[in-house]
């Protein structure tokens, strides 16, 4: 095998690689979303009774699926910085897609007529109490339309935003300051996407107030801020070992041509 040849297997493992971790945690994020959970509680803190506008007290109850998108929020930086918009664009669609499909799947499957033993082994939770185990299921599995909807529009709009901020970053930074582009980028992506997809979900498809999105959009907001700011440190250890495997003259090459596209779409 030579060089050129080397090089390009080098680089496709690595897109294959990020792409994976992204998809994975992408999806993981959409499915267990339906589970929200009191933050407080889990670490053992008193509710954080944040009052809104004068009528909302809010804590930080959070869909499940905000515990694993931080890692999308860094693969998302990661790809970014060494396969550029092309590279962003073309996993974000492609999740996107899987993501549609693997709810067509789910609600097909919550259409399946049960078998009788199935909901007869399974009539009783443990402590004796009646259980409908094909409703548990379809109340678990099954989102509403505006939720899978807000949720991929919002997805997309803040992959496209993060993209263009980065490379827009980098570009007055070089190659220094990865923090900056990095963390700037999500934290303006993901304010868009937190407004987003509640003011579709809940708004369009609802029955919320505009004030009622914006309370609740703020505290989303406050926990991803928080997130990517403690998470900054794992972009210099994925940086390393990527330079590492890549090498560091192939690396800056790479990050250097993936800046070169600085439009939107």
């Amino acid at each position: 095998m030579d060089n050129n040849e080397n090089i390009k297997r080098k680089k496709t493992n690595l897109f294959i690689v990020l792409s994976a971790i992204f998809l994975t945690n992408a999806i993981i994020a959409e499915i267990i979303g339906v589970k929200i959970f009191s933050m407080e509680s889990t670490i053992g803190l008193p509710p954080a009774g944040m009052k809104f506008f004068g009528n909302f007290v809010l804590d930080f109850n959070l869909t499940a699926g905000a515990v694993v998108w931080p890692i999308v929020f860094i693969t998302t930086d990661v790809i970014n910085e060494y396969f550029g918009k092309k590279g962003v664009r073309k996993i974000s669609f492609l999740t996107a897609f899987l993501i549609s499909y693997i709810f067509l799947v789910i609600f097909l499957v919550t259409k399946l007529e049960p078998a009788p033993f199935w909901i007869d082994l399974n009539n009783q939770d443990m402590d004796g109490h009646p259980f409908n185990i094909n409703f548990a299921f379809k109340t678990i599995f099954r989102q509403g339309l505006g939720i899978i909807i807000g949720s991929l529009t919002a997805f997309l709009i803040a992959q496209l935003l993060d993209v263009y901020i980065f490379q827009r970053l980098r570009h007055i930074t070089g190659k220094k300051m990865i923090w900056l582009r990095a963390t700037g980028s999500t934290l303006i992506s993901q304010l868009i996407d937190s407004f987003v997809v509640l003011w579709i979900a809940f708004f369009l498809f609802g029955n919320w107030s505009l004030l009622q999105i914006l309370a609740v959009g703020i505290v989303n907001y406050i926990y991803k801020f928080v997130i990517a700011i403690v998470l900054t440190p794992l972009l210099y250890v994925a940086h390393y070992f990527i330079d590492r495997y890549l090498g560091h003259e192939i690396a800056d090459k790479m990050a250097d041509e993936a800046g070169e596209d600085l439009s939107i779409f």
